[in-house]
C-alpha cells in the first residue's frame, strides 16, 4: 500500500514525493554531520542527532518528533485534570464548584480536538521542518543552544504569544467573527483543561499564529534558534492554555507566586463574564486597557465578605455574571444594542 502511495506521489507530485524519501544511516550520518564529532556531544543531543540518522529523513523526523511532542503534551497535561475533576476533594479549588460536565460533553470536545489534530493541525505540523529552514532555524543540527540564551528566548516568545492572543482574542470577539468562529470554544462555560483547543479549525490557525511567529520574527533578527528551544516553548504554551482551562485555583497556583500570569482563575472569570479578561498568560494588557475592572470589582467584594458568607456570596456573583455573560453574546450574535432591544432576553421572541 506504502509502495502504491508512493509511486502516484512520484509520478503526480514529485516535489511531495521527495520528502518522504529516506536515506541509509551512513548516508544521514555523512550529509547531516558530515563535520560534527558526535563523540564530543553530551548524551541528549548525542540521541538527537542518532534520532535524525535513523529517520534518515529530516522533513519526515521533524514532522513526526513535532506532532507527537503536541499530541503527548496535550493529552498528558489535560487527562490529569479530568482525573482531578472526578475527584470531590478537590472540589474545594473548583473555581465554579456548581459547574460539572458530562461525560457527553467530554466526548464530543474530545472528538473534536482529535479532528482538528488531524485534520488541521498535522499538515502544518508536517510542513514545520522546511518552513524553519526558510526562516534559518536550526533543526536537525547539534549541539544546542545555550540554557542562558534558550530562557531569555522562550521569554520572548511568551510575551509576544500574549500580546498577539490579546488582540487576536479581542477581535474574535466580534459579531461576525465570534458567531462563524469564536462561538463553539465558549460552548464551555465552565470550562476544561482538554477543551483548550477545543474550538473551531479557523481559529486554531488564528490563535496559532501567536505561538509560532514568536520563533519566526526572531529568526528575522537572530540566526541562533534551535527548534528544540521551541519545543520547549510549546511545551510551555499548551500546559499554560490546559491550565487556563482547567477550572481549578489551587493555593499553589503559578498566579500565587507569580501576580502578573494569568491563569485558571482569570481566564475562568473569561469564560463565565465573555466580556472580561482576554489574555492568555499575562493581566498587563487587561489591567491597562481595563477589560479586567468587572473581574477585580468580583474578587475585592469576595475578599471583603465575612468568611462564612464568602462561599453565598461567590454562587450568587458567578450566577449573575453568568447571565449577563449569556445577554452580552446574545448582543454580539445578534449584531448590535439597537437588535438586541427588540428581543425580550431568555425568551427569543420579538417584543
Amino acid at each position: 500500500m506504502a509502495a502504491v502511495a508512493m509511486d502516484f506521489l512520484q509520478k503526480y507530485a514529485p516535489v511531495v514525493a521527495d520528502q518522504f524519501v529516506s536515506m541509509n544511516s551512513t548516508q544521514a550520518q555523512n550529509t547531516l554531520y558530515g563535520d560534527v564529532n558526535l563523540d564530543n556531544l553530551n548524551w541528549l543531543e548525542r540521541t538527537w542527532a542518532s534520532y535524525y540518522i535513523w529517520m534518515g529523513n529530516p522533513v519526515l523526523a521533524t514532522g513526526v518528533m513535532s506532532f507527537l511532542l503536541h499530541e503527548i503534551v496535550y493529552f498528558g497535561r489535560a487527562i490529569p485534570w479530568l482525573i482531578i475533576d472526578a475527584i470531590p476533594y478537590f472540589h474545594q479549588w473548583k473555581i465554579q464548584p456548581d459547574k460539572h460536565i458530562t461525560r457527553a460533553q467530554i466526548w464530543k470536545c474530545t472528538k473534536v480536538v482529535l479532528l482538528t489534530h488531524f485534520t488541521c493541525e498535522l499538515p502544518l505540523i508536517y510542513a514545520f521542518h522546511p518552513i524553519c529552514c526558510y526562516f534559518g532555524m536550526s533543526t536537525y543540527e547539534v549541539p544546542f543552544s545555550p540554557i542562558g540564551l534558550m530562557a531569555a528566548q522562550i521569554a520572548f516568545f511568551f510575551v509576544f504569544e500574549d500580546m498577539f492572543h490579546y488582540w487576536a482574542h479581542r477581535a474574535l470577539h466580534y459579531g461576525p467573527l465570534y458567531k462563524h468562529i469564536h462561538k463553539l470554544h465558549h460552548e464551555f462555560a465552565a470550562p476544561i483543561g482538554i477543551a483548550a483547543e477545543y474550538a473551531h479549525p479557523l481559529e486554531v490557525l488564528i490563535l496559532a499564529q501567536g505561538t509560532i511567529s514568536g520563533p519566526f520574527l526572531y529568526c528575522l533578527f537572530r540566526k541562533d534558534l534551535h527548534i528544540l528551544t521551541v519545543y520547549l516553548w510549546i511545551t510551555l504554551r499548551l500546559w499554560q492554555a490546559v491550565d487556563a482551562h482547567s477550572g481549578y485555583d489551587f493555593p499553589w497556583s503559578l498566579r500565587h507566586f507569580l501576580p502578573f500570569w494569568a491563569g485558571a482563575d482569570h481566564h475562568d472569570f473569561h469564560h463565565m463574564t465573555f466580556t472580561s479578561c482576554f489574555s492568555t498568560s499575562f493581566r498587563w494588557w487587561d489591567y491597562s486597557l481595563g477589560t479586567d475592572v468587572k473581574y477585580h470589582a468580583y474578587k475585592e467584594r469576595l475578599a471583603k465578605a465575612k468568611k462564612n458568607e464568602r462561599a453565598k456570596l461567590e454562587k450568587e456573583l458567578n450566577e449573575k455574571h453568568l447571565i449577563e455573560g449569556q445577554e452580552a453574546e446574545r448582543l454580539v450574535l445578534l449584531g448590535g444594542k439597537n437588535k438586541v432591544e427588540k428581543i425580550k432576553i431568555g425568551s427569543g421572541k420579538t417584543q
